[in-house]
């Protein structure tokens, strides 16, 4: 569940379990329409047929797919500062891709706020440990230290 904190509390979330996203499905619709959007057609992603013969047995979403469903799954587990106006997303230092998401699974993402620097009066950067878990997989999709800028007046 996302929380609104004070901005005089935020570094008491330093190093802490901020919770966890809701189950989301990725199907064959979703990565599809990546494949369309990144021009990125290779077959293990796009023909269920071909696909059968892979070590996975059937399609897996392209793991940047993956990455750019964090925005998403993050929006709704972590916390904001309070007055927060805009948040930006500043890049990420860390991004390991771990296990492929075969179509029809269901990911969610648990955060962890790993650091908060003022960058400038009002400007609150964010280092967060985002892991991407896969219902039902031991190891998960990805692992990623992401940053955001958020902007209180």
């Amino acid at each position: 569940m996302l929380q609104i904190v004070p901005v005089d509390q935020l570094a008491d979330y330093v190093g802490k379990d901020l919770g966890e996203s809701d189950w989301f499905t990725v199907d064959q619709d979703r990565i599809n329409a990546f494949a369309n959007a990144t021009n990125d057609h290779q077959f293990i992603h796009v023909d269920p047929e071909a696909a059968k013969a892979t070590p996975w047995g059937t399609t897996i979403a392209h793991g940047f797919l993956t990455l750019s469903l964090l925005p998403f799954l993050t929006a709704s587990a972590g916390i904001i500062p309070e007055g927060m106006v805009m948040a930006i997303n500043y890049g990420s230092d860390k991004v390991r891709f771990l296990e492929p998401v075969r179509v029809g699974s269901e990911v969610r993402a648990r955060v962890r706020l790993a650091d908060v620097t003022e960058k400038a009066p009002g400007r609150y950067l964010f280092k967060t440990d985002v892991t991407v878990e896969i219902k039902g997989s031991e190891k998960p999709a990805l692992i990623a230290e992401t940053l955001s800028m958020f902007i209180v007046p």
